[in-house]
Parts: C-alpha cells; sequence; structure tokens
C-alpha cells in the first residue's frame, strides 16, 4: 500500500479534471450551436473575451493537478496539486463556476446575461478587502503585548481575566495543596 495518498489525490484529480473538461466542453458546445443554428443575435465577442480566461485557467489547472506516471512501468510519479487547496485554487475554480453559470445564463437568457460577469472583479475586490483588514487585524494584535504596559512600565490589567481566574482572585486566590 506504498503511497496510498498520492495514488488517491492522482485518481481524485483525473476524476475531477476529466468532469470539469466534459462540462466545459457541453456548455461550449451549446453556446456556439445555439448562435450558429438560430442565428441569434448573439455576439461572439463577449463570449471569447469572457471564455478566453476560463479556458486559461481550466489549462493551467489541468496542468497544476494532472497525475504523472512513469512511461517505463506505469508507475505513479506525481500525484499533481490538491485542486481541492483553499486560496488561488480554490479562487480559479470560483470564476470558472461563475462563467459557466453566465455561459448558462446566456444560452437561456441573451447576451443581456454577459453582464453577469461583473460580480468576479466585484468579488475580488471584496476578497481582497477582506484579506487586507483581516491581516490588519492581526498585525495590530502582536503589536499589542510589546506596548501593552502603562505609563509606570506595569502590564497590569493588559489581558482580560477569564472567568475561571476572577472565581479564583474571589475565593482569595490560587491555594496550593500539598499531600
Amino acid at each position: 500500500m506504498a503511497q496510498k495518498a498520492a495514488k488517491t489525490l492522482a485518481a481524485r484529480n483525473a476524476a475531477v479534471l476529466q468532469r470539469t473538461h466534459l462540462i466545459s466542453l457541453g456548455l461550449h458546445a451549446l453556446f456556439l450551436t445555439l448562435h450558429w443554428t438560430f442565428n441569434r443575435p448573439r455576439a461572439l465577442k463577449p463570449y471569447i473575451f469572457l471564455a478566453i480566461p476560463t479556458l486559461l485557467i481550466e489549462f493551467y489547472l489541468d496542468r497544476l493537478g494532472r497525475p504523472r506516471h512513469n512511461p517505463v512501468d506505469g508507475s505513479l510519479r506525481s500525484p499533481g496539486e490538491d485542486l481541492g487547496a483553499a486560496g488561488l485554487t480554490e479562487y480559479m475554480w470560483d470564476v470558472l463556476y461563475w462563467t459557466w453559470g453566465c455561459i448558462g445564463a446566456v444560452c437561456i437568457i441573451g447576451d443581456r446575461a454577459w453582464w453577469l460577469w461583473v460580480v468576479i472583479p466585484l468579488y475580488s475586490v471584496w476578497l481582497a478587502y477582506t484579506t487586507f483588514t483581516g491581516m490588519k487585524s492581526g498585525l495590530a494584535g502582536m503589536g499589542a503585548g510589546a506596548g501593552a504596559g502603562g505609563a509606570d512600565g506595569s502590564a497590569a490589567g493588559a489581558a482580560p481575566e477569564s472567568k475561571r481566574q476572577k472565581k479564583l482572585e474571589k475565593r482569595g486566590g490560587q491555594r496550593v495543596q500539598y499531600r
């Protein structure tokens, strides 16, 4: 059972990538079929402009997560990166899923549904803002220990006491029992 985790990750990545490629192929084929058969006024410029980044993201996720096998004996050389990782990978999946939703909405509603894609930059700005404010408050907490002392240099009262500490002080402090 050597490399069981790596083999599991490789199998999961391969399944996720295959499913992703099939869904993407189906949605793009549906859009192009509707565009060419019904000759609706679906402009190709927004489709190309907004679908190219997601195709690049899909290509990048494929390169990142595709398992690599040894050509000689077929053994697993690298399982690929975890495609379920948090952070930038998660954001790329969000962009990919949202664009799929936009393509589906354009197929059903029409060209005005491309405006739904505006949510992605707004979401990016919101993520950057929350990350910055979280980092700012985290860094502010780190600096509180250095300057917590009062004017006389004592740090009394700087740290909040727990309920247990307050109860112990009320009873007369902490007692040490010897056996």
